[in-house]
Protein backbone atom coordinates (compact mmCIF):
# COMPACT_ATOMS: atom_id res chain seq x y z
CA UNK A 1 0.00 0.00 0.00
CA UNK A 2 1.23 3.43 -0.51
CA UNK A 3 2.96 5.57 1.57
CA UNK A 4 1.33 8.58 0.26
CA UNK A 5 -2.47 7.85 1.02
CA UNK A 6 -3.43 8.72 4.92
CA UNK A 7 -3.52 5.71 7.07
CA UNK A 8 -6.84 4.48 8.27
CA UNK A 9 -7.56 2.48 11.04
CA UNK A 10 -10.93 0.76 12.21
CA UNK A 11 -11.42 -0.37 15.26
CA UNK A 12 -13.96 -3.28 15.06
CA UNK A 13 -15.21 -5.42 12.13
CA UNK A 14 -19.35 -5.42 13.41
CA UNK A 15 -21.94 -3.48 11.77
CA UNK A 16 -20.43 -0.03 11.53
CA UNK A 17 -16.85 -1.74 10.92
CA UNK A 18 -17.88 -3.74 8.29
CA UNK A 19 -19.97 -1.16 6.35
CA UNK A 20 -17.14 1.33 6.60
CA UNK A 21 -14.61 -2.00 4.89
CA UNK A 22 -16.80 -2.79 2.49
CA UNK A 23 -16.98 1.04 1.19
CA UNK A 24 -14.39 3.22 1.71
CA UNK A 25 -12.10 4.12 -1.45
CA UNK A 26 -9.28 2.17 -1.14
CA UNK A 27 -7.55 4.32 -3.50
CA UNK A 28 -7.84 7.46 -1.27
CA UNK A 29 -6.72 5.59 1.96
CA UNK A 30 -4.63 2.85 3.49
CA UNK A 31 -7.02 0.88 5.51
CA UNK A 32 -6.14 -1.45 8.22
CA UNK A 33 -9.10 -3.29 10.51
CA UNK A 34 -8.49 -4.41 13.91
CA UNK A 35 -10.32 -6.93 15.14
CA UNK A 36 -10.83 -10.38 16.77
CA UNK A 37 -13.24 -11.71 14.08
CA UNK A 38 -12.16 -12.35 10.89
CA UNK A 39 -15.91 -11.94 9.74
CA UNK A 40 -18.59 -9.90 10.19
CA UNK A 41 -22.00 -11.53 11.52
CA UNK A 42 -25.39 -10.55 10.20
CA UNK A 43 -27.10 -10.58 13.59
CA UNK A 44 -31.00 -11.06 12.25
CA UNK A 45 -29.96 -14.11 10.35
CA UNK A 46 -28.55 -16.21 13.26
CA UNK A 47 -31.48 -17.39 14.81
CA UNK A 48 -33.09 -18.46 11.04
CA UNK A 49 -29.19 -20.25 10.57
CA UNK A 50 -29.44 -22.05 14.21
CA UNK A 51 -32.85 -23.92 13.09
CA UNK A 52 -31.69 -24.64 9.93
CA UNK A 53 -33.61 -21.98 7.76
CA UNK A 54 -29.93 -22.04 5.63
CA UNK A 55 -26.56 -22.84 5.98
CA UNK A 56 -24.15 -21.00 8.55
CA UNK A 57 -22.39 -19.01 5.79
CA UNK A 58 -24.90 -17.02 4.67
CA UNK A 59 -25.33 -15.41 8.41
CA UNK A 60 -21.68 -13.78 8.14
CA UNK A 61 -19.02 -12.31 5.68
CA UNK A 62 -15.62 -12.60 5.76
CA UNK A 63 -13.54 -8.94 6.56
CA UNK A 64 -11.14 -10.60 3.75
CA UNK A 65 -12.17 -10.16 0.05
CA UNK A 66 -10.64 -10.84 -3.25
CA UNK A 67 -12.16 -7.90 -4.15
CA UNK A 68 -11.42 -5.65 -1.45
CA UNK A 69 -7.75 -7.13 -1.27
CA UNK A 70 -6.04 -3.46 -0.68
CA UNK A 71 -6.63 -3.20 3.40
CA UNK A 72 -5.29 -5.10 5.47
CA UNK A 73 -6.97 -6.95 7.92
CA UNK A 74 -4.87 -7.67 11.38
CA UNK A 75 -6.61 -10.34 14.15
CA UNK A 76 -6.24 -8.26 17.35
CA UNK A 77 -7.46 -6.64 20.02
CA UNK A 78 -6.77 -2.90 20.72
CA UNK A 79 -5.44 -2.79 24.55
CA UNK A 80 -5.76 1.11 24.19
CA UNK A 81 -5.10 4.24 22.11
CA UNK A 82 -2.18 6.51 22.58
CA UNK A 83 -4.30 9.96 21.18
CA UNK A 84 -0.66 12.08 21.40
CA UNK A 85 0.99 9.63 19.19
CA UNK A 86 -1.89 8.55 17.42
CA UNK A 87 -1.40 4.72 18.15
CA UNK A 88 -3.60 1.52 18.76
CA UNK A 89 -1.62 -0.58 21.40
CA UNK A 90 -2.90 -4.14 20.38
CA UNK A 91 -2.42 -7.52 21.44
CA UNK A 92 -3.01 -10.88 19.39
CA UNK A 93 -6.13 -12.57 19.71
CA UNK A 94 -5.89 -16.18 19.11
CA UNK A 95 -7.56 -18.07 22.59
CA UNK A 96 -5.69 -21.07 21.55
CA UNK A 97 -2.35 -19.61 21.60
CA UNK A 98 -2.25 -17.57 25.21
CA UNK A 99 1.24 -17.04 24.71
CA UNK A 100 0.76 -15.18 22.02
CA UNK A 101 -1.32 -12.43 23.46
CA UNK A 102 1.83 -11.13 25.43
CA UNK A 103 3.45 -10.14 21.63
CA UNK A 104 2.02 -6.76 21.75
CA UNK A 105 2.56 -4.36 18.73
CA UNK A 106 1.46 -0.83 17.69
CA UNK A 107 -0.97 0.48 14.78
CA UNK A 108 -0.17 4.10 13.83
CA UNK A 109 -3.04 5.96 12.06
CA UNK A 110 -3.74 9.37 10.45
CA UNK A 111 -7.92 8.78 11.03
CA UNK A 112 -9.36 6.62 13.50
CA UNK A 113 -12.42 4.64 13.63
CA UNK A 114 -13.50 3.25 16.82
CA UNK A 115 -16.38 0.91 16.49
CA UNK A 116 -15.44 -2.45 18.86
CA UNK A 117 -18.81 -3.10 19.46
CA UNK A 118 -20.34 -4.23 22.68
CA UNK A 119 -20.45 -7.28 25.03
CA UNK A 120 -23.23 -9.56 26.47
CA UNK A 121 -24.62 -8.08 29.80
CA UNK A 122 -24.96 -11.21 32.37
CA UNK A 123 -25.90 -8.48 35.10
CA UNK A 124 -22.80 -10.09 37.19
CA UNK A 125 -25.19 -13.15 37.88
CA UNK A 126 -23.18 -15.81 39.05
CA UNK A 127 -22.92 -18.65 36.71
CA UNK A 128 -24.28 -17.43 33.34
CA UNK A 129 -20.42 -16.52 32.06
CA UNK A 130 -19.60 -20.31 32.08
CA UNK A 131 -23.53 -21.74 31.30
CA UNK A 132 -25.08 -19.79 29.23
CA UNK A 133 -25.13 -19.33 25.09
CA UNK A 134 -24.66 -15.57 23.59
CA UNK A 135 -25.94 -14.99 20.36
CA UNK A 136 -23.63 -12.42 18.78
CA UNK A 137 -22.04 -14.58 16.06
CA UNK A 138 -22.10 -17.92 14.05
CA UNK A 139 -20.28 -19.95 16.23
CA UNK A 140 -22.60 -18.99 18.82
CA UNK A 141 -25.76 -20.09 16.70
CA UNK A 142 -23.62 -23.73 15.65
CA UNK A 143 -23.74 -24.20 19.20
CA UNK A 144 -27.31 -23.57 19.65
CA UNK A 145 -28.12 -26.27 17.25
CA UNK A 146 -25.25 -28.82 18.00
CA UNK A 147 -26.70 -28.49 21.43
CA UNK A 148 -30.17 -28.75 20.79
CA UNK A 149 -29.56 -31.74 18.66
CA UNK A 150 -27.27 -33.35 21.23
CA UNK A 151 -30.53 -33.05 24.12
CA UNK A 152 -32.78 -34.66 21.42
CA UNK A 153 -30.19 -37.33 21.42
CA UNK A 154 -30.32 -37.49 24.81
CA UNK A 155 -33.72 -37.57 25.35
CA UNK A 156 -34.68 -40.23 22.60
CA UNK A 157 -31.91 -43.17 25.54
CA UNK A 158 -34.33 -45.89 26.24
CA UNK A 159 -33.95 -45.50 30.15
CA UNK A 160 -34.56 -41.62 30.37
CA UNK A 161 -38.32 -40.99 32.04
CA UNK A 162 -40.85 -38.51 30.56
CA UNK A 163 -40.13 -36.06 33.37
CA UNK A 164 -36.05 -36.08 32.59
CA UNK A 165 -36.79 -35.76 29.32
CA UNK A 166 -38.76 -32.43 29.65
CA UNK A 167 -35.86 -31.07 31.97
CA UNK A 168 -33.28 -31.88 28.98
CA UNK A 169 -35.48 -30.51 26.40
CA UNK A 170 -36.72 -27.60 28.48
CA UNK A 171 -34.90 -24.19 26.37
CA UNK A 172 -34.49 -21.54 28.92
CA UNK A 173 -34.56 -17.97 26.92
CA UNK A 174 -33.51 -15.15 29.05
CA UNK A 175 -34.45 -11.58 27.32
CA UNK A 176 -37.67 -10.42 26.06
CA UNK A 177 -36.40 -8.31 23.32
CA UNK A 178 -35.95 -9.19 19.39
CA UNK A 179 -33.24 -11.24 19.57
CA UNK A 180 -34.83 -13.64 22.06
CA UNK A 181 -38.33 -13.26 20.95
CA UNK A 182 -37.41 -14.10 17.69
CA UNK A 183 -34.66 -17.18 18.47
CA UNK A 184 -37.71 -18.29 20.48
CA UNK A 185 -40.20 -18.07 17.48
CA UNK A 186 -37.90 -20.26 14.87
CA UNK A 187 -36.93 -22.49 17.45
CA UNK A 188 -40.97 -22.88 17.98
CA UNK A 189 -41.39 -23.48 14.47
CA UNK A 190 -38.91 -26.15 14.27
CA UNK A 191 -40.23 -27.75 17.12
CA UNK A 192 -44.02 -27.99 15.92
CA UNK A 193 -42.45 -28.62 12.32
CA UNK A 194 -39.34 -30.82 11.90
CA UNK A 195 -38.76 -32.10 15.02
CA UNK A 196 -42.28 -33.49 15.43
CA UNK A 197 -41.13 -36.21 12.45
CA UNK A 198 -37.47 -36.71 12.81
CA UNK A 199 -37.98 -37.01 16.49
CA UNK A 200 -42.01 -38.09 17.21
CA UNK A 201 -41.03 -40.13 20.72
CA UNK A 202 -39.73 -36.89 22.39
CA UNK A 203 -40.66 -34.07 20.35
CA UNK A 204 -43.46 -33.58 22.74
CA UNK A 205 -41.45 -33.18 25.54
CA UNK A 206 -39.75 -29.99 23.93
CA UNK A 207 -41.03 -27.06 25.99
CA UNK A 208 -39.65 -23.13 26.04
CA UNK A 209 -39.50 -20.58 28.29
CA UNK A 210 -38.89 -16.82 27.88
CA UNK A 211 -37.65 -15.39 30.99
CA UNK A 212 -37.74 -10.71 31.23
CA UNK A 213 -36.96 -8.97 34.20
CA UNK A 214 -38.99 -6.05 32.25
CA UNK A 215 -43.03 -6.16 33.32
CA UNK A 216 -43.69 -7.41 29.17
CA UNK A 217 -41.77 -8.49 26.52
CA UNK A 218 -40.90 -6.57 23.39
CA UNK A 219 -40.71 -3.25 25.23
CA UNK A 220 -39.70 -1.02 22.22
CA UNK A 221 -43.28 -1.82 21.03
CA UNK A 222 -46.29 -0.20 22.05
CA UNK A 223 -49.01 -1.56 24.55
CA UNK A 224 -51.33 -3.64 21.88
CA UNK A 225 -48.22 -4.89 19.83
CA UNK A 226 -46.25 -6.00 23.03
CA UNK A 227 -49.36 -7.98 24.76
CA UNK A 228 -50.57 -9.16 21.45
CA UNK A 229 -46.99 -10.96 21.08
CA UNK A 230 -47.33 -12.33 24.65
CA UNK A 231 -51.07 -13.90 24.15
CA UNK A 232 -49.66 -15.57 20.57
CA UNK A 233 -46.86 -17.22 22.36
CA UNK A 234 -48.92 -18.40 24.89
CA UNK A 235 -51.67 -19.49 22.75
CA UNK A 236 -48.63 -21.75 21.70
CA UNK A 237 -47.47 -23.11 24.70
CA UNK A 238 -44.25 -20.87 24.61
CA UNK A 239 -43.96 -20.24 28.67
CA UNK A 240 -43.19 -16.04 28.87
CA UNK A 241 -42.50 -15.41 32.70
CA UNK A 242 -41.84 -11.28 32.48
CA UNK A 243 -40.83 -9.68 35.95
CA UNK A 244 -38.84 -12.63 36.70
CA UNK A 245 -35.54 -12.02 38.18
CA UNK A 246 -32.62 -14.82 37.90
CA UNK A 247 -30.39 -15.58 40.61
CA UNK A 248 -27.93 -17.15 39.40
CA UNK A 249 -27.37 -20.56 37.33
CA UNK A 250 -25.73 -23.88 37.25
CA UNK A 251 -25.08 -26.04 34.49
CA UNK A 252 -28.45 -27.73 34.95
CA UNK A 253 -30.87 -25.16 36.22
CA UNK A 254 -31.64 -21.29 36.93
CA UNK A 255 -32.46 -20.43 40.07
CA UNK A 256 -35.69 -18.01 40.02
CA UNK A 257 -36.63 -15.74 43.22
CA UNK A 258 -39.82 -16.41 44.86
CA UNK A 259 -40.05 -19.83 42.41
CA UNK A 260 -36.45 -21.71 43.13
CA UNK A 261 -35.08 -24.03 40.74
CA UNK A 262 -35.88 -24.51 37.64
CA UNK A 263 -33.96 -27.17 35.59
CA UNK A 264 -32.56 -26.55 32.15
CA UNK A 265 -31.30 -28.35 29.25
CA UNK A 266 -29.90 -25.63 26.76
CA UNK A 267 -29.75 -21.76 28.64
CA UNK A 268 -29.52 -18.37 25.96
CA UNK A 269 -28.84 -15.38 27.45
CA UNK A 270 -29.92 -12.50 24.82
CA UNK A 271 -30.05 -9.62 26.69
CA UNK A 272 -28.28 -6.57 27.59
CA UNK A 273 -25.24 -4.88 26.76
CA UNK A 274 -22.17 -4.21 28.68
CA UNK A 275 -19.04 -2.22 27.22
CA UNK A 276 -16.19 -3.68 26.44
CA UNK A 277 -12.61 -3.19 27.83
CA UNK A 278 -11.16 -0.76 25.36
CA UNK A 279 -14.17 1.65 26.89
CA UNK A 280 -13.21 1.13 30.06
CA UNK A 281 -9.54 1.87 29.45
CA UNK A 282 -10.10 5.18 27.28
CA UNK A 283 -12.67 6.62 30.28
CA UNK A 284 -9.92 9.13 31.08
CA UNK A 285 -9.04 10.52 27.81
CA UNK A 286 -12.49 10.64 26.50
CA UNK A 287 -16.11 11.95 27.02
CA UNK A 288 -18.26 9.00 28.15
CA UNK A 289 -22.20 8.67 29.27
CA UNK A 290 -22.87 8.01 33.05
CA UNK A 291 -25.97 6.36 33.04
CA UNK A 292 -26.62 3.06 31.83
CA UNK A 293 -24.47 2.03 29.14
CA UNK A 294 -21.13 2.91 29.57
CA UNK A 295 -20.40 4.50 25.41
CA UNK A 296 -17.83 6.59 24.26
CA UNK A 297 -19.10 10.37 22.96
CA UNK A 298 -19.05 12.09 19.99
CA UNK A 299 -20.20 15.27 18.29
CA UNK A 300 -23.21 15.29 15.81
CA UNK A 301 -20.58 14.85 13.64
CA UNK A 302 -19.43 11.73 15.00
CA UNK A 303 -16.02 12.89 16.01
CA UNK A 304 -14.53 11.82 19.42
CA UNK A 305 -14.64 13.77 22.41
CA UNK A 306 -12.46 14.86 25.40
CA UNK A 307 -13.07 15.10 28.71
CA UNK A 308 -13.41 18.53 28.44
CA UNK A 309 -15.59 18.47 25.68
CA UNK A 310 -13.09 19.65 22.99
CA UNK A 311 -12.75 16.80 19.76
CA UNK A 312 -10.18 14.68 19.04
CA UNK A 313 -9.00 15.33 15.11
CA UNK A 314 -9.88 12.72 13.05
CA UNK A 315 -10.67 10.17 15.24
CA UNK A 316 -14.52 8.77 15.72
CA UNK A 317 -16.59 6.60 17.30
CA UNK A 318 -19.95 5.09 16.37
CA UNK A 319 -21.38 1.78 16.40
CA UNK A 320 -23.22 0.24 20.14
CA UNK A 321 -19.53 1.58 21.91
CA UNK A 322 -20.66 5.19 20.87
CA UNK A 323 -23.46 8.00 21.24
CA UNK A 324 -23.87 11.22 20.21
CA UNK A 325 -23.91 13.85 23.39
CA UNK A 326 -27.26 14.91 23.97
CA UNK A 327 -28.95 13.05 21.20
CA UNK A 328 -28.76 9.34 22.66
CA UNK A 329 -29.92 6.50 19.97
CA UNK A 330 -30.12 2.93 20.75
CA UNK A 331 -28.07 0.05 20.08
CA UNK A 332 -28.98 -1.32 16.97
CA UNK A 333 -27.81 -2.12 13.57
CA UNK A 334 -29.48 0.40 11.91
CA UNK A 335 -27.92 3.18 13.79
CA UNK A 336 -24.51 1.43 13.22
CA UNK A 337 -25.39 1.03 9.89
CA UNK A 338 -26.95 5.10 9.54
CA UNK A 339 -23.66 6.09 10.89
CA UNK A 340 -21.37 4.17 8.81
CA UNK A 341 -22.87 5.55 6.00
CA UNK A 342 -22.70 9.11 6.64
CA UNK A 343 -18.99 8.49 8.05
CA UNK A 344 -18.25 6.60 4.90
CA UNK A 345 -19.56 9.08 2.56
CA UNK A 346 -17.95 12.02 3.88
CA UNK A 347 -14.70 10.34 3.94
CA UNK A 348 -14.89 9.54 0.51
CA UNK A 349 -15.92 13.14 -0.54
CA UNK A 350 -12.69 13.98 1.48
CA UNK A 351 -10.58 11.93 -0.32
CA UNK A 352 -12.01 13.50 -3.75
CA UNK A 353 -12.31 17.42 -2.95
CA UNK A 354 -9.53 19.51 -1.87
CA UNK A 355 -9.39 22.68 0.18
CA UNK A 356 -11.68 24.21 0.89
CA UNK A 357 -13.48 20.41 1.27
CA UNK A 358 -17.30 20.07 1.78
CA UNK A 359 -16.83 16.71 3.57
CA UNK A 360 -18.48 16.69 7.31
CA UNK A 361 -20.00 20.27 6.64
CA UNK A 362 -23.51 18.34 7.49
CA UNK A 363 -24.58 17.07 10.73
CA UNK A 364 -25.58 13.18 11.21
CA UNK A 365 -29.43 12.78 11.22
CA UNK A 366 -31.37 9.38 12.23
CA UNK A 367 -33.65 8.32 10.24
CA UNK A 368 -35.98 5.96 12.61
CA UNK A 369 -37.37 2.72 10.67
CA UNK A 370 -40.34 1.13 11.84
CA UNK A 371 -39.25 -1.67 14.08
CA UNK A 372 -40.36 -5.15 12.90
CA UNK A 373 -39.89 -8.34 15.17
CA UNK A 374 -40.90 -12.24 14.06
CA UNK A 375 -43.07 -13.77 16.91
CA UNK A 376 -43.19 -17.33 15.17
CA UNK A 377 -46.06 -19.31 12.98
CA UNK A 378 -45.85 -16.91 9.90
CA UNK A 379 -46.92 -14.06 12.72
CA UNK A 380 -45.40 -10.76 13.38
CA UNK A 381 -45.65 -7.43 14.65
CA UNK A 382 -44.79 -4.15 13.02
CA UNK A 383 -44.44 -0.51 15.07
CA UNK A 384 -46.54 2.12 13.87
CA UNK A 385 -45.20 5.13 12.36
CA UNK A 386 -46.18 7.39 14.43
CA UNK A 387 -48.75 7.69 17.47
CA UNK A 388 -51.57 7.93 16.09
CA UNK A 389 -50.52 4.58 13.83
CA UNK A 390 -51.14 1.33 15.92
CA UNK A 391 -48.80 -1.13 13.55
CA UNK A 392 -49.98 -4.21 12.38
CA UNK A 393 -49.45 -7.94 12.84
CA UNK A 394 -50.35 -11.15 11.31
CA UNK A 395 -48.63 -12.40 8.22
CA UNK A 396 -47.76 -9.66 6.40
CA UNK A 397 -45.75 -8.90 9.12
CA UNK A 398 -43.72 -11.72 9.20
CA UNK A 399 -43.46 -11.27 5.15
CA UNK A 400 -41.88 -7.75 5.83
CA UNK A 401 -39.44 -9.43 8.67
CA UNK A 402 -38.28 -11.63 6.03
CA UNK A 403 -37.72 -9.59 3.63
CA UNK A 404 -35.88 -6.93 5.67
CA UNK A 405 -33.81 -9.62 7.04
CA UNK A 406 -32.81 -11.06 3.57
CA UNK A 407 -31.88 -7.21 2.97
CA UNK A 408 -29.69 -7.13 5.75
CA UNK A 409 -27.30 -9.14 4.06
CA UNK A 410 -25.81 -7.53 1.27
CA UNK A 411 -23.55 -9.95 -0.79
CA UNK A 412 -25.95 -10.41 -3.62
CA UNK A 413 -25.01 -14.31 -3.94
CA UNK A 414 -25.69 -15.08 -0.47
CA UNK A 415 -29.32 -13.20 -0.68
CA UNK A 416 -30.13 -15.30 -4.18
CA UNK A 417 -28.92 -18.52 -2.26
CA UNK A 418 -30.77 -17.61 0.78
CA UNK A 419 -33.92 -16.97 -1.32
CA UNK A 420 -33.26 -20.38 -3.12
CA UNK A 421 -32.85 -22.20 0.29
CA UNK A 422 -36.26 -20.72 1.46
CA UNK A 423 -37.39 -21.91 -2.36
CA UNK A 424 -36.03 -25.05 -1.58
CA UNK A 425 -36.87 -25.66 2.27
CA UNK A 426 -40.73 -24.94 1.33
CA UNK A 427 -41.00 -27.91 -1.18
CA UNK A 428 -38.84 -30.27 0.58
CA UNK A 429 -38.94 -28.94 4.63
CA UNK A 430 -35.25 -27.81 6.30
CA UNK A 431 -32.03 -29.86 5.43
CA UNK A 432 -32.03 -30.84 9.00
CA UNK A 433 -35.08 -33.20 8.33
CA UNK A 434 -34.16 -33.93 4.63
CA UNK A 435 -37.26 -35.67 2.95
Amino acid sequence: MSATKPRLAIIGSGWAGFYIVQNIDLEAYSVTVLSPRRTSAYTPLLASAAVGLFNFYLAEEPVRSKSRSALRFVKANVLDIDFGKRACRCAPAFDEDPALAQEEFEVVYDYLVIAPGCMPNTFNTPGVEENAIFIKNVSDAMRVRKTLFDLLEKASLPHITPERASELLHIAIVGGGPTGIELTAELDDLRKDELKAIYPLVAEYMNISVYDVAPHILSAYDNRLHEYASNQLEKRHVDVATNTQIEHVDKDALYIKDKGRVPYGMLIWATGNKNVPLVEKLESDVKVSRRGLKRILTDDRLRVLKPDGEFYDGVFALGDAADIEGASLPTTAEVAVQKAKYLVGNFNLRAKHGPPNPAFRETFKYEQKQLVSYIGAHDGVIAGKGPNDPGWTGRSAWLAWRSGSLLWNRNWRSRVVIVLTWCLNRVFGKEIAKM
